[in-house]
């Protein structure tokens, strides 16, 4: 049987390819996620980790599921700590909050019985208050990219255990952008579908009228093949609605804000130039694009935390809090505190309310039939200014995020380029309630137009920069997406460098070649110059001539080192060197 060498970012079809091939085993998966976690334990992803004892009964179920038709059969996923797990404890990021539930929230049940494994529970600003991921006595979760940079949060580590490969999906929850922010800073979707759609059953709550349940994942359509399993009415929920599974459909148009967009932070230029290519990505599309003033969103967040729905959170946990002196995450407790503030009263409480229902009346008018683009966050920050200063930078971070679940929002957040090295840029967007068909065919529309409109190259890799192998996340970090296993033309000998790490290296010699195997890869042109001037000698970049004799650029080595190295030409390629016997 062939070793499979996981890829770095782990995705449901590559998965499903290789069980129903039978060449890959979730038992194999599991201890390759637990090797995983424990390399990037220092990055506090997790509170309770990954383990083959919390795996195991999960996995052996499996042997009650059809493979073929359980479309998340042997699929990991994290679960934030927020979220309750049969039998595991529920931290809310605070230790002496825990308790073991004894049965899971209602949307890990239907993962779980549509065959998806959980694989931990993940870090979290502590009571899912934050969207910088810093705020928690478990330790600040590191940026999945970039470790002296902010995750976002609060749903801190269920991003970053997708992003760096520890699960395929990810479940977090979103009050005020928790589902979206932690995607934008580590380049995946995260989707927030409409309030109820998903149940909030056995989820600890923040503000229970405005939080949601949702999901990180590498794709849109992972997104939506998580939502047909985890939608739908749970009867002992108060909150649960009935929300029709969203029906794919282009929206009649885009909305763009007309005023001025505010970026911060040390890479704001970065951000305002990304925003700025993305905003001509939008116009390739060829969705007719309306510049609105949309000020009476920022209006609308307001009532968030500058309003009465803070007391919302104090509600939630504020007995607690006053029952248990100094065990808070300290500027946890002072923003929760802010709920106790006097002029909460009841009058007050009503005159938001009724503000917000003539903020939701004009949200229904302005974006009806239509999708509202922003970006999801308009900058970011190192994890030390945000010690140095908590209250407003995380304030900052959800400018473009605050007002989405207060309008009875949908919305979606996908990649969209980056704004530096290691740093993507992501947008956020927004649909009326039920209208989550919309955001995400325009999601789907925008990725596939800037990747139609982007010149690229393939690149045919035949070592460690094949999927599973170190190296791959250097294709990553050029966006560089995979595309076949295709083999050469057989006037190629490979041999072994004698480097470290081991690598092979393919020299075109129609006397002592073979047809090696290889990787075909999509690499955007403007990142391929500054791939190929990375790679060392004795490697290169040349012309590698494949099996039906097209020449695609690709890994080639100079001849000299065929005198001194190992000749592995039989092997037919580098992955059949790790052959199980």
């Amino acid at each position: 049987m062939i070793k499979i060498n996981l890829p770095e970012q782990l995705t449901v079809d590559w998965l499903r390819e290789q069980y129903l091939a039978y060449s890959l085993s979730p038992d194999e998966v599991a201890q390759e996620i637990i090797k995983r976690a424990e390399t990037d334990a220092e990055m506090n992803i997790w509170i309770t980790p990954p383990s083959i004892e919390l795996m195991k009964p999960f996995i052996e179920r499996l042997e009650t599921i059809d493979r073929e038709s359980a479309s998340l059969w042997g699929i990991p996923f994290a679960i934030k700590d927020n979220i309750d797990l049969a039998g595991v404890p529920t931290t809310a990021g605070c230790s002496e909050y825990t308790y073991t539930p004894v049965e899971h929230a209602a949307v890990v049940e239907r993962l779980i019985a549509a065959g998806a494994i959980p694989v931990g529970k993940a870090n979290l600003d502590q009571f899912a208050t934050g969207l910088v991921g810093t705020r928690s006595p478990y330790g600040e979760t590191h940026n999945s990219l970039r470790p002296e940079l902010i995750s976002g949060g609060s749903s801190a580590g269920s991003a970053v255990a997708v992003a760096r490969g520890q699960a395929v999906f990810s479940l977090g929850t979103d009050t005020a952008g928790s589902g979206r922010v932690p995607a934008g800073l580590n380049n995946l979707v995260g989707y927030k579908p409409t309030l109820g759609a998903w149940s909030m059953k056995g989820v600890v709550p923040a503000c229970a009228s405005l939080d949601c349940v949702t999901v990180f994942s590498q794709s849109v359509e992972e997104a939506m093949l998580v939502d047909r399993f985890a939608r739908g009415v749970e009867e002992s929920d108060p909150w649960s609605k009935d929300v029709a599974t969203p029906q794919q459909s282009l929206p009649s148009k885009i909305i763009v804000p007309s005023n001025p967009i505010d970026f911060f932070g040390s890479y704001a230029k970065e951000y305002s130039e990304a925003w700025d290519v993305a905003l001509d990505q939008l116009k390739k599309t060829n969705l007719p694009i309306e510049y609105v003033d949309t000020t009476f969103l920022k209006e609308a967040s307001a009532i968030l935390y500058e309003g009465p729905m803070v007391a919302e959170r104090w509600a939630a946990v504020g007995s607690f809090v006053e029952g248990n002196p100094s065990v808070t995450f300290p500027v946890t407790e002072q923003v929760l505190r802010s709920g106790l503030n006097e002029t909460f009263n009841a009058p007050f409480v009503f005159q938001a309310i009724h503000q917000l229902q003539a903020f939701k009346l004009k949200a229904r008018k302005v974006f009806a039939d239509a999708v509202l683009v922003m970006p999801t966050a308009g900058g970011t920050w190192t994890r030390e200014q945000v010690r140095a200063q908590p209250i407003q930078t995380n304030s900052d971070m959800g400018r473009y995020t605050n007002h989405c679940n207060l309008l009875d929002l949908c919305a979606i957040a996908i990649p969209a380029g980056k704004a530096a090295e290691k740093l993507p840029f992501g947008i956020t967007l927004f649909g009326l309630a039920e209208n989550e068909g919309l955001i995400c065919s325009m999601a789907k529309q925008f990725l596939n137009t800037t990747k139609k409109n982007e010149a690229t190259t393939l690149v045919a890799v035949c070592g460690l920069h094949m999927r599973g192998f170190p190296l791959e996340k250097q294709m990553k970090e050029c966006r560089a997406t995979f595309v076949c296993e295709a083999l050469s033309a057989p006037k190629y000998q490979m041999v072994k460098l004698t480097s470290t790490p081991e690598k092979p290296g393919m020299i075109k010699d129609e006397r002592k070649g073979g047809a090696i195997e290889l990787e075909l890869w999509e690499m955007p042109l403007s990142e391929f110059g500054a791939f190929a001037a990375s790679i060392p000698s004795p490697l290169g970049i040349g012309k590698v001539e494949l099996e039906n004799g097209e020449e695609v650029p690709g890994f080639v080595c100079e001849a000299y080192v065929a005198e001194t190295a190992e000749d592995i030409t039989a092997t037919g390629g580098w992955r059949n060197l790790f052959v199980k016997n």
